[in-house]
């Protein structure tokens, strides 16, 4: 039987919200070199793959975060997921912006979120962890406890791993790099000589150079 992180791959790869391009690589917003690309909004414009994605987060939170009172969702790719997963749940819905408002109240986290309580911050992606943690310090510094995070992938960076650990902050994902390369190469949208390639980006991905290969 195929495990939930290689199904979700398998789904993401067919929708492609997830490409990889070893030998045609992507540039990030932070001006990294990537061979894959991820953009999982792509998921909240298929019903089939929204409802699963939607069940299966929730499904994550209530196994591994049964206390939780509150979801909050990281703006802006996770406010979706997250208001949709906290209907399921009946539970309240805030989203935390990168920064705050400019004008009004300067908001930095939008809704109603009531102190002490004890919140699953969601995201849609996970990379470096920069903001992801910079929105978990947003719901600490509100007076909430932070009871995990939960997101639909993750590059598994060391730097990434670290950042966690050091926060304090337990992060359960509905799949992964190693999986989407695993269902790639299944499928034969990779082939074994671009494993090598995509090994190599992620131990150093900053400083990782297509044109040395």
């Amino acid at each position: 039987m195929k495990t939930l992180e290689r199904l979700v791959a398998e789904k993401l790869l067919k929708i492609k919200a997830v490409k990889l391009q070893p030998a045609n690589p992507f540039t990030w917003a932070s001006g990294w070199k990537s061979p894959i690309y991820c953009d999982n909004r792509k998921t909240l414009s298929y019903p089939a793959m929204r409802n699963f994605i939607k069940i299966e987060l929730a499904r994550l939170i209530v196994e591994n975060y049964e206390n939780v009172e509150a979801i909050a969702g990281v703006a802006t790719g996770a406010i979706a997921q997250g208001a949709l997963v906290a209907d399921l749940l009946g539970l309240p819905f805030v989203y935390i912006r990168a920064t705050p408002k400019d004008h009004g109240l300067e908001n930095l986290i939008e809704g109603e979120l009531k102190p002490d309580s004890k919140v699953v911050v969601l995201e849609d992606l996970v990379s470096t962890g920069g903001s992801s943690l910079k929105a978990v310090e947003a719901v600490r510094n509100f007076g909430c406890e932070v009871i995990g995070m939960v997101a639909i992938f993750t590059h598994g960076f060391p730097i990434a791993a670290e950042q966690f650990k050091k926060a304090n902050i337990r992060l359960v994902t509905l799949s992964h790099y190693d999986a989407v390369i695993e269902e790639a190469l299944r499928t034969n949208y990779i082939s074994q000589s671009e494993i090598t390639t995509l090994q190599e980006w992620r131990k150093d991905p900053a400083n990782w150079n297509p044109a040395l290969l």
